[in-house]
């Protein structure tokens, strides 16, 4: 199967692939679009299967930032990249310059971050080969790390689908996280002060003993928490998470989480809507990690800025709720719409500066 002809390309701008023998690099870069601007988004490790796997995922990833970006209101267009491998065993110094390398050779189309598998230290590595990075801004409150106010506007997401779905606050509300890693600890320290009763499950038995120790969560097997008995649904981990197999166990009323690419294919959008389970979409609820790297990116690191900003998402939400009832539309396919009506209209307004110099790189 050639790129063009993949179930997931979609008109993508981009699409480099690169292998470094001496690193043991192999990696895929995607840019979806730049309509917008030059595209930002994160440098995702993973030991996939095969290429087939991981050109799936940077395909979709890289859609996913675009339609991000245009929601989150950040001059930024939708890139992705992926390096294959585990991150646990087969990361170096090497292949991280290697990387570093790779995203200069795109000469600032792309613009690489923190993703599952990476840390701000790996792109600081990356960062002395290419000016290209963001996320590595030393003097943030947590320093260079977005995942923190990713996990903010999650939980104002989760707050305001239970408002709309349940007509109550968070106190007492039942929520199960799956994937507790640097999103999911800070969603459980959000919930927690909010009186929410959290249930948890992760692959790493580290990353769910810190928030059993922490917070007093619940914990779950791993196979159990898409089917847990909660109000609340929260998947943080990889994507795929709800499919034509798992929907049918799914107990609670609301999903709304942190990890990307979430519904398996566009269709359970639908089938969600027909269970009666509100879903909020996740590049609209989990759109606070790019505007923070953004903020990084232009050199306006303040803490008070990046959640007012972050704060949009939950205004977002209302709406496609709001829309998705009065139309009776999946609320994944209202939000596609909202993404596609700012990307057109950005098309057509030539006053807006697209150029690489709109973004200066202070890395």
């Amino acid at each position: 199967m050639t790129v063009f002809h993949h179930p997931d390309f979609d008109h993508h701008e981009t699409v480099a692939f690169h292998a470094n023998e001496q690193s043991g690099l192999k990696a895929i870069i995607a840019v979806h679009n730049t309509t917008l601007g030059p595209s930002m988004g994160g440098c995702r490790m993973f030991p996939y299967v095969d290429e087939e796997q991981a050109l799936t995922d940077v395909l979709r990833l890289s859609k996913g930032m675009t339609y991000k970006s245009a929601l989150g209101n950040i001059p930024v267009g939708g890139g992705k990249s992926v390096i294959i491998g585990d991150p646990y065993t087969q990361k170096t110094p090497e292949l991280l310059l290697a990387m570093g390398d790779f995203i200069e050779s795109q000469n600032g189309c792309y613009i690489g971050a923190e993703d599952s598998g990476t840390s701000v230290a790996d792109l600081s590595m990356m960062s002395k080969r290419t000016k290209h990075i963001s996320g590595i801004f030393s003097d943030g409150e947590h320093g260079g790390d977005p995942s923190p106010s990713t996990a903010y506007g999650v939980y104002k997401g989760i707050e305001v689908a239970v408002e709309h779905q349940l007509g109550s606050d968070l106190k007492g509300v039942r929520v199960a996280i799956q994937g507790v890693g640097n999103v999911g600890y800070h969603l459980v320290r959000h919930l927690s002060e909010a009186g929410a009763v959290v249930l948890a499950a992760d692959i790493n038995q580290a990353n769910l003993d810190r928030v059993v120790q922490e917070f007093g969560v619940q914990e779950v097997p791993l196979d159990q928490i898409l089917s847990a008995e909660a109000e609340v649904l929260s998947p943080c981990a990889m994507g795929g998470a709800i499919n034509s197999k798992t929907i049918k166990n799914i107990k609670a009323v609301i999903i709304a989480g942190g990890a990307n690419n979430q519904l398996d294919t566009e269709e359970m959008g639908q089938a969600l809507a027909g269970l009666g389970i509100l879903y909020a979409p996740d590049y609209v609820i989990n759109a606070g990690g790019i505007i923070d790297c953004y903020y990084q990116t232009v050199a306006e690191e303040n803490s008070n800025r990046i959640r007012e900003h972050v704060d949009i998402i939950a205004d977002n939400l209302k709406t496609i709720f709001q829309r998705s009832k009065t139309t009776g539309h999946a609320t994944s396919d209202v939000a596609d719409e909202m993404a596609l009506a700012v990307l057109e209209a950005a098309a057509t307004d030539n006053s807006i500066d697209t150029s690489l110099d709109n973004i200066s790189q202070t890395s």
